[in-house]
């Protein structure tokens, strides 16, 4: 368990989170050992379910790096009619710039700089623009031991750069204009030689009746060649000015997680505390997306920003239980090879 008010993680040094090395592009042309990179924004209305999801991305196939490309996605979640809207387009390489050491991408003329986004995507599903600006005063969020960041185990990374991010502006779904106005999420980053092999991801940027409580968390199975590791979870919720870091491979080893498509229920626990909570999802929340593989094939991501999520949270030096929910508010993410889900995958 760490206070914020005495945070030993050196990571957090920076007070931009811009400039923190771990949240700047890390591609690099020259190598061929394939690398797949995103910088992706969500935001959620403050009341009803209704969420944004944009991503510059940059896929550089394994042993091709002639033939890296840059990937615009843009997805508008509405629950309440319960149409949403995917867009993706793909660029070549040399129309993009993804700029190494440096936070930020350019996908065609769509660009994202630190405080801003603003472009426009289209696809057989429909098309989406947008002019955001975030702010945010949280410090970076990362979900793996420091250790796990430098080593090449495992493949994939991750972190928040601005966690509880407030996003401001409009888009535009097809023509007609969306307003943004206090809208929360985050500014996240994302990268690595492989996808991770299997997994259920899961993020609440602040909850019903706790608007300033946040969670991260993965339940994921790498693959090593031939063999599948066991299950691991990793959780970290910052709640109650208090940020539990459940994210040592001994903790995440010996957390309890099962997850389907629809659901996901987890517990995991230290000296200082334990947490356990569900997803709870339905079919109509989800959108279908191909992810492209570095090593080559091609994974499902079942993607929803507007699903539900509870927690119990009991504080074991005090004895004090809170227990958080959110109905609508929630990101869960399933990647899988498999193709009996029944998602239709719009792109």
């Amino acid at each position: 368990m760490v206070t914020r008010q005495d945070d030993p993680n050196p990571r957090r040094g920076a007070t931009d989170p811009h400039t923190l090395p771990l949240n700047t592009v890390q591609y690099d042309p020259a190598r061929p050992q394939g690398h797949y990179e995103s910088f992706y924004q969500r935001g959620n209305h403050p009341t009803e379910p209704r969420a944004f999801w944009i991503r510059y991305t940059v896929f550089s196939p394994a042993g091709m790096p002639e033939s890296a490309i840059g990937e615009l996605w843009a997805v508008y979640f509405d629950g309440v009619t319960g149409r949403h809207v995917v867009a993706k387009e793909e660029y070549p390489i040399a129309e993009c710039d993804f700029r190494r050491g440096t936070f930020g991408a350019r996908v065609g003329d769509r660009v994202l700089e630190p405080g801003r986004l603003k472009g426009e995507a289209t696809g057989p599903n429909g098309s989406i623009g947008w002019d955001l600006t975030y702010e945010g005063g949280e410090p970076p969020l990362f979900l793996l031991p420091p250790k796990m960041y430098a080593g090449g185990f495992p493949k994939a990374k991750s972190l928040v750069g601005t966690p509880l991010a407030r996003y401001d502006g409009s888009l535009t779904v097809d023509g007609e204009t969306v307003d943004v106005d206090g809208w929360t999420g985050s500014q996240n980053h994302n990268w690595g030689s492989q996808h991770t092999d299997y997994y259920a991801f899961g993020q609440v940027a602040g909850f019903d009746d706790a608007p300033d409580s946040f969670l991260e968390i993965v339940t994921a199975r790498a693959k090593i060649g031939p063999v599948r590791t066991p299950m691991a979870t990793f959780l970290v919720l910052r709640h109650d000015d208090r940020e539990y870091q459940l994210i040592s491979m001994r903790r995440a080893l010996t957390a309890k997680a099962q997850f389907g498509y629809f659901h996901w229920d987890f517990s995991t626990s230290d000296d200082s505390v334990s947490v356990k909570g569900r997803f709870l999802a339905t079919r109509e929340q989800f959108v279908g997306l191909n992810y492209y593989n570095p090593p080559g094939g091609i994974k499902h991501c079942l993607n929803t920003k507007i699903t539900s999520c509870e927690l119990e949270v009991r504080n074991k030096v005090t004895g004090k239980v809170d227990r958080l929910r959110t109905e609508h508010r929630a990101l869960m993410e399933i990647l899988t090879d498999d193709r009996s889900h029944g998602i239709e995958i719009r792109a």
